[in-house]
């Protein structure tokens, strides 16, 4: 899909008695491709942080805005619904279009998104909104993957994807933590505030900073193949939010498995329509990929573990504030010392990505996450210490630490060159939909594990704190699947035109 900017000379036509390029030359495209990869990190740390910012401040927007937990929610599962309809449309625009204008529209659509979130009247224009905003972020995530694994040689790939990590996992990590500091203080609507000017600053640097460093080639765009992937992605994640929506007590639980059975036929006409298109080079994501083991074994991983991810980031929060009865503060800072692990240890896990491969940063990160679900099922209930959740959180934010950045380099780094684009839109539209799974099914546990132990006769504190064990219980579950297939993960050989090392 695109040339090696970092090893290949200018030209393709150079004869052999053209001088080789200078030591000057390589630097300069070093600081080129440095300074594009870092406006890519930069922004897409901002843009990504909006995806939990709303975890926290649930409870402050159900009593501002005058509605339901269960509605409320769609602030965040709406984000992510539209970012799985809109990720694998990314496919195609990384192959079609060039870096500089694809950057400007993602950052165009997070600035009118974030501004709009700002003045809005109430929750229909906030979730507007935040679907604005997701139009843009879906953009940036697969365009900051593809460019790194385009600029970036194999033997160094470890050491960038624990950067791109710090991005994708700590992010929403830290979310919380900077919606609580701020819901002290201010209104929700300062969340958005502090956003905007750092929205603003990154697209007005891209548009006169930003290289690019793609050749994009012509290609058509398949509209049957949108249309599935939007009932696909979208019904299953529709279908999972209701389901939670409909146990949290309103319309009937039934209603729900209308959109999910759409999304799974849909699912499956859009795959045996991508496998047809792919013969012809059109598909809209080439599945393709999945003929790469290392690939197919890690994006199923990377599932389990944003769903892991995801769905704890939305339940923490409201087992803190409504069993322990914690302030937005408190719980915003009892989540931080997770964040911080996680990011500290992103680079380290390149380092040794790049060293040892990631076999067995795998099976220690797959145990300490499942390892963390676990202590969470047992050790967080209604007379819990506030304490037990920043040590079983920590104990989590390393498990994925040293699961995030193995997984990210050996599935794209499995992949032909060309595959980049469809291998990076794949996965981040599979990490999407299991984050908006994980949410709705952890919710949904909740809340159907609540009304169970309210039938009972709990109080609500002793119900809320039930149904958050029954939730983390299902998600322990889940987790064991990991620790299997982490030992069937290897590095990658390097691939037939990967870039690779520049030479000094």
């Amino acid at each position: 899909m695109t040339n090696d900017t970092t090893t290949a000379p200018p030209s393709s036509s150079a004869s052999a008695d053209e001088p080789v390029p200078s030591e000057a030359s390589f630097d300069a495209d070093r600081r080129r491709n440095n300074l594009v990869i870092g406006l890519l990190l930069v922004s897409t740390f901002v843009v990504i942080l909006n995806e939990t910012i709303m975890s926290v401040a649930l409870p402050t927007l159900v009593r501002d805005l005058h509605v339901q937990a269960a509605t409320a929610q769609w602030l965040t599962t709406g984000f992510l619904l539209t970012m799985a309809v809109v990720i694998p449309i990314t496919g195609y625009l990384l192959t079609r279009f060039n870096t500089r204008p694809l950057f400007i529209m993602a950052m165009t659509f997070f600035s009118i998104g974030t501004l709009l979130a700002v003045v809005a009247p109430g929750f229909s224009v906030l979730l507007v909104a935040r679907i604005i905003q997701a139009c843009g972020t879906a953009i940036m995530m697969p365009l900051l993957m593809t460019t790194a694994m385009t600029l970036v040689p194999p033997a160094s790939r470890g050491r960038m994807m624990g950067n791109i990590s710090i991005v994708i996992s700590v992010a929403p990590a830290i979310g919380p933590t900077i919606s609580g500091l701020i819901l002290s203080v201010f209104s929700w609507r300062f969340m958005f505030v502090i956003v905007l000017p750092i929205a603003i600053i990154a697209l007005v640097l891209g548009a006169v900073k930003m290289k690019n460093v793609t050749v994009p080639r012509k290609s058509s765009i398949d509209v049957l193949s949108v249309v599935l992937s939007a009932f696909a992605f979208g019904g299953l994640l529709y279908g999972l939010s209701s389901i939670g929506e409909a146990a949290s007590g309103s319309p009937q639980v039934v209603a729900p498995v209308v959109p999910v059975i759409v999304g799974v036929v849909a699912l499956a006409l859009f795959a045996l329509r991508q496998v047809r298109l792919s013969r012809r080079d059109r598909a809209l994501l080439d599945l393709r990929t999945f003929k790469t083991p290392a690939f197919a074994v890690s994006i199923v991983m990377i599932a389990i573990m944003s769903l892991a991810l995801f769905g704890s980031l939305i339940i923490l929060p409201i087992y803190m504030q409504n069993v322990l009865g914690l302030s937005t503060l408190s719980t915003g800072l009892l989540l931080l010392p997770g964040g911080i692990v996680m990011g500290a240890l992103a680079p380290i896990v390149g380092r040794i990505y790049d060293r040892v491969g990631p076999t067995a940063l795998l099976v220690v990160g797959s145990v300490l996450v499942s390892l963390a679900l676990w202590l969470m099922r047992f050790l967080l209930g209604e007379g819990s210490p506030a304490y037990m959740v920043p040590i079983v959180h920590i104990v989590l934010s390393i498990g994925l630490a040293c699961t995030f950045t193995p997984l990210f380099s050996a599935a794209l780094g499995s992949l032909k060159p060309d595959l980049y684009s469809h291998g990076s839109a794949i996965l981040n539209t599979v990490q999407q939909v299991a984050a908006g799974a994980g949410t709705a099914l952890f919710v949904t546990l909740l809340a159907t594990g609540s009304a169970a132990q309210i039938k009972l006769g709990a109080t609500p504190i002793s119900a809320t704190a039930g149904g958050v064990q029954a939730a983390f219980m299902v998600g322990a579950i889940i987790s064991l699947f990991p620790i299997v297939a982490s030992f069937f993960v290897r590095k990658p050989p390097v691939v037939e035109g990967a870039p690779r090392p520049m030479a000094h």
